[in-house]
């Protein structure tokens, strides 16, 4: 054998030139997260090309594995189920069919998948079906089954590779109870994930022995919803204060991220988050020194590759053309006709035809009495002619149910009291922003740019109403009448349609903005749908055939001549 060949095979960890007892090892593992159905390089939403997707991400592993072997892991961190209508399709439109996602995750070889609050929203019958049609362990230590006590998937995972044992712990995030109702996640129960942690950390060191541990937690790095029951962001805390993690790959908040910090042994932990929609993938590599069996050394490094520009895995588009084609076939559905262009855009500065659509939509639905909703993409257009299946996906992002509930009038108001309070600026002179910013999250893809999440910025249909933005916040909202004519009355009861996020207690709007108990929220629902939104909205313009767009001009941002060159400022901000 030649030197060139000996250094190879040293570099492969099968042999070590060093001295007989002595070995190392090369693992290199890669981690994708939110990827929320962008399994073709396609946008079955927009009906173009598109960047990133596990196509391109196939081509990455294609070439990780000849040059690494077996010695690749790959781990899938959940919120693979919503997004694209690739995943809609064999969720719940042909549910009989094997899981898109289950396919193609079994595919592509992944060694665990963790379970994101997304899969979950998808509700037990596409969920439980999804993991039981996996190859791979599924992982959630602290997803605790009401009736055993025990985790209701596997709590963690060991991999061997060439004597090294490498233990994977899955986790999410136990904010689920805030936004979910309890249907789709009945039978079990979310942990506070620093106790599930330091629990599982220790037996996978002190009883599997592991030489390699790694955290697959979905949830974000920190911040987000934070109660007496729970914290929705735990990744840094846990990086810092729980010992034993080598690595942790994470995601949930969509933000790229490569840190790494030093617990509390005074030790490194390499934390990376791949961001969402395979655009990226997260990327260690663990060089191990073994020594009579044994790990002496270990150095891990890691950083955030670019598979967006990648070329496609031709081999993966012919293999799952079956799911591509029944897709294409299901979003150029015709739905009926629109006679001019709705954009999101305008729903952050004021009455919006595409707004108003969703509220004229849920109060003819329901024949509630208000009707609350939110922009729940930053820069979606339905354009004029055709509307499409494709369409409603841009109208209506997620698979929220309808609820309907009672809600007093100074609830009413109270709800979009913090709604306005963190949506818009209180404007102290006419060169203010008149939209709440922050240009630190420019490029963060949940803020654009925007204080806070975009999703949370309800407005109001059935009640005329002015928001003034120069006074402080909790006094900024002023309900002038009922549109139909009719007083306004804070002690009268009204029924209000809402989504089922909302509803939950989604955002806090209802428990921390309106002041009603997170248990009581249940009791307030007096609707609630059988199926998602985007499905009443769909057969609901089907009924109608063709929509005219129109603004119900019921709020205002005051005073007008403070807000309206501000709006056109910001808008060139944000837009343009």
């Amino acid at each position: 054998m030649d030197i060139k060949a000996l250094l190879l095979l040293a570099g492969l960890g099968t042999i070590s030139p060093v001295m007989a007892n002595q070995e190392t090892v090369n693992l290199k593992i890669i981690e994708t997260s939110d990827v929320h159905g962008c399994f073709f390089p396609y946008d079955y939403i927009e009906n173009a090309p598109m960047g990133g997707s596990l196509a391109r991400v196939s081509t990455y592993l294609k070439e990780l594995r000849k040059q690494y072997g077996d010695n690749v892991i790959l781990l899938e961190n959940g919120d693979i189920l919503q997004g694209q209508p690739t995943c809609y399709y064999t969720n719940f439109i042909k549910p009989e069919l094997p899981n898109a996602a289950a396919e193609i995750v079994n595919w592509l070889g992944y060694d665990a998948q963790a379970v994101g609050n997304h899969d979950v929203e998808t509700g037990h019958a596409v969920y439980d079906k999804w993991i039981s049609e996996l190859n791979c362990p599924v992982l959630g230590a602290n997803i605790i089954d009401n009736a055993t006590g025990k985790p209701y998937v596997k709590p963690y995972t060991i991999i061997e590779r060439q004597g090294v044992k490498v233990a994977v712990i899955g986790m999410i995030t136990p904010a689920i109870p805030n936004w979910l109702h309890e249907k789709l996640w009945s039978g079990m129960h979310f942990e506070d994930m620093s106790k599930s942690a330091a629990k599982w950390v220790d037996i996978v060191r002190n009883e599997e022995n592991a030489d390699v541990v790694i955290g697959l937690f979905h949830s974000g790095w920190n911040g987000g919803i934070s109660t007496l029951h729970y914290n929705e962001d735990e990744t840094e805390y846990i990086a810092r204060n729980i010992p034993g993690f080598d690595i942790i790959f994470f995601g949930h908040d969509h933000n790229p991220r490569k840190v790494v910090v030093k617990n509390s042994d005074d030790k490194d932990v390499l934390c990376l988050d791949p961001s969402c929609n395979a655009m990226y993938v997260a990327d260690a590599d663990v060089r191990l020194t073994l020594k009579d069996g044994k790990v002496v050394d270990k150095k891990i490094s890691g950083r955030l590759t670019d598979v967006s520009k990648m070329s496609i895995d031709n081999d993966f588009i012919s293999t799952f053309t079956h799911v591509s084609d029944s897709v294409k076939s299901f979003i150029n559905r015709r739905i009926g006709e629109i006679t001019e262009s709705i954009h999101t855009s305008d729903s952050f500065f004021g009455s919006s035809t595409f707004s108003d659509l969703i509220h004229q939509l849920q109060l003819s639905i329901t024949g509630a009495d208000i009707s609350f909703n939110a922009p729940l993409t930053f820069d979606a257009v339905v354009h004029k002619g055709d509307i499409h299946m494709n369409d409603m996906f841009k109208l209506y992002r997620y698979e929220n149910d309808i609820y309907v509930m009672r809600l007093t009038g100074e609830e009413v108001r109270k709800h979009l009291e913090m709604s306005y309070d963190q949506w818009v600026n209180t404007m102290q002179s006419p060169d203010d922003h008149i939209i709440l910013l922050d240009p630190k999250a420019v490029h963060n893809n949940q803020r654009n740019m925007f204080k806070n999440l975009t999703f949370n910025f309800d407005s109001a249909a059935g009640i005329d109403y002015v928001v003034d933005v120069t006074k402080p916040d909790g006094e900024k909202v002023k309900i002038l009448r009922m549109s139909n004519g009719e007083p306004f009355d804070e002690k009268k009861w009204y029924s209000v349609v809402l989504n089922s996020y909302r509803g939950n207690g989604g955002g806090e709007l209802l428990t921390r903005g309106a002041g009603i108990p997170k248990d009581s929220l249940d009791s307030r629902i007096i609707y609630r749908s059988d199926r998602d939104q985007r499905y009443y909205l769909t057969k609901e313009i089907e009924r109608r055939g063709t929509i005219v767009p129109r603004k119900l001009n019921n709020w205002r941002f005051i005073p007008e001549e403070w807000a309206e060159p501000a709006i056109l400022r910001d808008r060139k901000l944000l837009f343009e």
